[in-house]
């Protein structure tokens, strides 16, 4: 087995405190982008038309935004298809049919002297109930997965590790869709895509972690350390396999955001930023919460039953 720490005593518990604190930040930049810029939704959530054009020549994406400009359809995205020669055109919901926004388009780019002979190949319209429902459908999805990590965890662990591991994964799609706020990207199919996997990517390690804490304490009974110190040598014992497992994704994600091209553009950034904050949260925060409320809970009851012990 590949090793990259060799018996590390890394204290992560101990630095939880710092952990917090770059956690509230990078949460409260990513609330505080998402309700002054909000997200900018992709046609499938918003609805409109989706128009598939493929060129003899490959086309300057700024010929196609002068073309389409002369009709006047409002900010258009305009996005790279596989080949240099085919792109994809979303243009907003207007109360025009599909079909004479296609004649529209075919008018315009064929009157722009920069772009040559093309052929439209597909037209898609997307209604805007139907962009409605795939915004709820989205948010069902990622609180469905929230609530099936609880109650898993919390069956196969303890209610604690279930809460934290939920709020650690809340932490990291908070993350993404501020960064994809920030960076103005849009929010679509692929990036919704990408959060779910991030969830699951980012419970995996966590759950790990809480695996090898209950078989070092299933084994033996640790003599003078505590839950904290517990829960830092599972968290160290499983580093490399976090990180190599982290590494592995990380890799494959920057071979895609660099070279797939436009169309997975988005999806590929959304895992680059989780596959970051995941491994984050899943070493300091899922087992620092943990620590925290366990600290918590047996403060209170030594303080219960020194009560009742001056009460006799």
């Amino acid at each position: 087995m590949i090793e990259l720490f060799r018996n590390p005593k890394y204290d992560f518990i101990g630095k939880r405190r710092w952990a917090y604190l770059v956690s509230g930040l990078a949460t409260l930049i990513g609330l505080v982008t998402l309700l002054t810029q909000g997200l900018h939704y992709d046609i499938d959530f918003t609805g409109g038309t989706l128009i598939q054009v493929r060129f003899e020549k490959p086309p300057s994406v700024a010929a196609i935004r002068a073309g389409l400009s002369k009709i006047g359809l409002g900010e258009s995205v305009i996005q790279e298809f596989g080949a240099s020669e085919e792109f994809i055109l979303r243009l907003p919901l207007t109360a025009a049919k599909s079909e004479e926004i296609a004649k529209k388009v075919q008018g315009a780019l064929s009157g722009e002297s920069g772009l040559g002979p093309f052929e439209i190949r597909r037209v898609e319209f997307v209604g805007p109930q139907v962009g409605k429902e795939l915004q709820w459908e989205a948010m069902k999805a990622v609180l469905w997965s929230l609530i099936g990590i609880l109650v898993y965890i919390a069956f196969r662990f303890d209610l604690k590790g279930g809460v934290a591991a939920v709020v650690a994964v809340f932490h990291d799609v908070l993350v993404c869709m501020g960064a994809i706020s920030l960076s103005h990207r849009e929010f679509s199919l692929p990036v919704l895509a990408a959060l779910l996997t991030i969830i699951g990517f980012s419970v995996n390690d966590t759950i790990v972690a809480y695996d090898r804490l209950r078989e070092n304490r299933g084994k033996f009974a640790p003599k003078g350390k505590t839950f904290a110190d517990q829960m830092n040598d599972a968290v160290n014992q499983t580093l490399s396999r976090t990180v190599l497992t982290s590494l592995t994704v990380f890799f494959s994600t920057v071979i895609l955001f660099f070279f797939a091209g436009r169309v997975l553009e988005d999806f590929a950034f959304v895992l680059l930023v989780g596959v970051i904050t995941g491994t984050y949260s899943t070493t300091y925060v899922a087992a620092a919460l943990v620590v925290d409320w366990t600290s918590y809970v047996e403060g209170r009851l030594r303080r219960g039953k020194k009560a009742v012990a001056k009460a006799q």
